[in-house]
């Protein structure tokens, strides 16, 4: 009897909010989703990643030290998650660790991505064999390092009876080409998602418990600032060709002041709803000006497919399109990306390819990652 083919992956998004886990079968090619599990950031890490993600003092210590607070943490959320689930260390393959994100500079010279996360940490206090640091092989190739989910989209999502679009609505959006043949899959960032949206609200709320407006309660209370609007998608990363991929380092409240010079002068909950109108304008542009064809059928991950402001807005933006989450196709909104990262582990493990240069820019296809090993 053959041994069963588990992975963990582990992913923490631009939002910054917390550690998703997920347990991962392979049997065959497509992955089964056995178990998974959310842990929030504590306080002190989360506030050194903010930091982290802006020029600032002391960034070398700092850097060092979330570096191995987020090894310690993801070590922490594996050993407690998979007691949990009563399932022994020794009966995983592999830990995918994305790492966290808190810088992304794909357009400096030399480009570069910083993901933190010791995964020597994270493999010697599991046990477990790590795979990490997946965008760096990108980026030595000329690519973006970014996004990485279109080859997994590609490999659970496709369909030969119509185009589809996965659109992943985390800290950053990012769009999907699948048009039902084998070639010509595709992707890029479009622009901000709920990173704006989130760090306008917590702005707003400091003493608030939640980090992000929960069902876009904010943004219903607000109208579209038409004007405001205008200023923000003029921007010249919306209007540029892919292959492109951006983050925080991008798009922050420090941007949007920037392009809202009386930003102070207007209602913080009109600020919400455009920032809501940022988000689904700048995706529907993007899919109708840089896709071949308007796909059949839009499938939504991340966590804004759980905002129906949001929501309404996209599909306002982008009528006559079929709209379903990636729940419907087999995976929940919150667990695609940490999939992708054990898929990508397994992918390593393989010695398959990882990346798509069609998506990235990248010279030629690569595994991707390294291995720690305990």
């Amino acid at each position: 009897m053959s041994q069963r083919e588990l992975y963990l992956g582990l992913m923490s998004g631009t939002s910054m909010d917390g550690l998703d886990v997920v347990l991962v079968e392979f049997d065959g090619e497509q992955p089964e989703l056995l178990s998974h599990q959310h842990f929030p950031l504590p306080d002190n890490l989360q506030q050194q990643l903010h930091q982290l993600c802006q020029p600032g003092a002391d960034e070398l210590d700092l850097w060092g030290s979330a570096d191995r607070l987020f090894g310690m943490f993801s070590a922490q959320c594996v050993t407690e998650f998979l007691r949990h689930i009563n399932v022994s260390p020794n009966a995983i393959k592999a830990i995918g660790s994305h790492g966290q994100t808190v810088r992304h500079q794909p357009d400096a010279k030399p480009h570069y991505t910083l993901q933190l996360g010791d995964p020597n940490t994270i493999a010697a206090l599991t046990g477990i064999p790590v795979v990490a640091d997946f965008r760096r092989k990108d980026i030595a190739l000329g690519g973006q390092g970014a996004p990485l989910v279109p080859a997994f989209h590609q490999a659970i999502f496709s369909s030969f009876d119509e185009s589809r679009v996965i659109l992943n609505l985390g800290g950053i959006a990012n769009i999907t080409w699948l048009p039902g043949t084998p070639a010509g899959v595709t992707g890029f960032d479009t622009g901000p998602a709920n990173t704006l949206m989130d760090r306008w609200f917590k702005a707003c709320h400091p003493e608030h418990s939640d980090e992000f407006d929960r069902h876009g309660a904010f943004a219903a209370k607000g109208a579209v600032l038409d004007d405001v609007l205008e200023k923000l998608v003029a921007d010249s990363y919306f209007s540029r060709p892919p292959p492109k991929s951006t983050g925080r380092d991008d798009f922050n409240l420090e941007w949007l002041r920037s392009h809202v010079k009386n930003l102070d002068s207007y209602q913080p909950e009109d600020i919400q709803a455009t920032l809501v109108a940022l988000t689904a304008h700048t995706v529907a542009d993007a899919i109708s000006q840089w896709l071949p064809e308007p796909p059949e059928t839009i499938f939504v991950a991340g966590g804004g497919a759980y905002n129906p402001i949001l929501m309404s807005a996209l599909k306002s933006a982008l009528p006559h399109r079929g709209w379903h989450a990636t729940s419907v196709l087999g995976v929940s909104p919150q667990h695609v990306e940490a999939m992708a990262f054990a898929w990508l582990a397994r992918c390593y493990m393989q010695r398959t390819p990882g990346n798509l240069p069609a998506v990235t820019g990248a010279s030629r296809p690569t595994v991707l990652g390294g291995l720690y090993l305990p």
